[in-house]
């Protein structure tokens, strides 16, 4: 069975009720901006962090191979306002290890706004790695605008929209792509093409054989309330009961979980550039502010301890931070408005306030991004379609019929809303 202890980045605490203080969470940000190393040893994944990766020289282990997620380049909000100085302190501690990693897989969201500029820094900044063999899935920032841009700088060579295998030193590794085609309220998706496509690659393989499956949404259910699923993983999973070690590998959520199925470690990689609130623990997922001196100090260069007595998945299930911890301010909508102004609908804290609008024929509604991360109105029937709203951006949409027309934001599909015309 793959072993599941995990270094979480908290220093044992000196309370006696063992609980986790804001103090000690923010010590656990020490895994921001560090990736995480993973050696194959006897055709068994064990993850370390960087900081024990340095210290044990990873002589022991068959290879390694490191993971980095969520880079977020042109990202500048308050939760972290250099994310290309986190991503650098990231690829210096990699360029530091003693043994090299053979490879690296970045888990999407490479980019904030799917920019060429953003992906040209991140393509830079890539350069300057050691490690040459270099793999990649998009996140669904990376395809804000399109795939062709993530698929032609980072996909060439694979199948279909981006899906792709590879062997290395006795590993199969699949690279799948679950941010297309996301529904209203829905969760990730691989869609009937990429599973059959998957059913077929792993048939021909020895049952012994180690796989390495990696993309960006998590592929169990952390919370689907947020959005952080799959909707067909099981389907996709069904393929692999019959290897003896399989993990899994993702980004998205911003935070280390794992957690071991029968044959499966599911594992979820932190991100270089911001972290997002526990599941639950606030009103919706966002860039999280911590204090700047203390994000600074903790990104890359402090000692990651384990905490005694307890593996990862008791860390999962603690809280690690509350609602204080996050701003949940929300704009009010009971503003008087003249006949001719827009009825303004606020994007804030990952939510449409108000959820539900109800105007007449030729009324504007405008949609007003208050959120540090980008937003996308789309009706779930097509009869309008924002362009990618970033912090400030607003959107109108002037309706010309009566009716109920459902949206949704494509890049978080779990926030929904409704105009009713009359």
């Amino acid at each position: 069975m793959p072993d599941i202890s995990m270094f979480n980045g908290i220093k044992e605490s000196e309370e006696s009720n063992g609980g986790v203080s804001r103090r000690d969470f923010l010590q656990c940000m020490a895994w921001v901006g560090t990736g995480a190393v993973w050696m194959m040893q006897g055709g068994i994944l064990r993850s370390q962090t960087l900081e024990e990766a340095v210290k044990g020289g990873g002589k022991s282990s068959d290879f390694m191979f490191v993971q980095i997620s969520d880079s977020h380049i042109g990202f500048n909000k308050d939760a972290n306002k250099d994310v290309i100085g986190t991503l650098r302190a990231a690829l210096d501690k990699i360029n530091a290890l003693p043994v090299q990693p053979d490879l690296l897989l970045h888990t999407g969201d490479l980019s904030h706004l799917a920019k060429p500029d953003q992906f040209d820094m991140l393509a830079q900044n890539l350069s300057m790695l050691r490690v040459k063999d270099q793999f990649f899935v998009p996140g669904e920032h990376d395809i804000a605008e399109n795939l062709d841009d993530f698929h032609s700088r980072f996909g060439k060579g694979t199948k279909g929209d981006g899906w792709y295998s590879f062997d290395h030193k006795g590993v199969h590794f699949i690279g799948l792509v679950n941010v297309l085609n996301l529904k209203a309220g829905g969760l990730g998706l691989l869609g009937t093409e990429q599973l059959e496509w998957l059913e077929d690659d792993v048939k021909g393989l020895s049952s012994s054989t180690p796989i390495v499956l990696f993309a960006h949404i998590p592929l169990w259910s952390v919370y689907p309330a947020w959005g952080w699923g799959t909707d067909d993983s099981a389907q996709a999973l069904s393929y692999l009961k019959r290897f003896g070690s399989v993990t899994v590998l993702n980004g998205h959520i911003h935070q280390i979980m794992q957690k071991v199925e029968g044959n499966v470690t599911f594992h979820t990689a932190m991100s270089t550039a911001f972290v997002q609130p526990k599941p639950g623990m606030a009103d919706a997922p966002g860039p999280m502010k911590v204090d700047d001196a203390a994000l600074r100090t903790l990104l890359g260069i402090t000692t990651v301890h384990r905490m005694a007595g307890h593996n990862m998945i008791a860390i999962v299930d603690k809280p690690l931070v509350t609602s204080s911890d996050v701003g949940s301010s929300h704009a009010s909508q009971k503003t008087e408005q003249k006949s001719d102004a827009p009825h303004v609908i606020a994007i804030s804290n990952f939510k449409f306030t108000p959820q539900t609008m109800e105007v007449g024929v030729k009324e504007t509604i405008r949609w007003v991004n208050k959120d540090d991360a980008p937003h996308r109105v789309v009706a779930s029937d097509g009869s309008f379609k924002s362009p990618l709203l970033d912090t400030d951006d607003h959107y109108d949409f002037t309706p010309t019929t009566a009716g109920t027309f459902p949206y949704f934001c494509s890049l978080h599909p779990h926030m929904t809303g409704t105009i009713k015309v009359s």
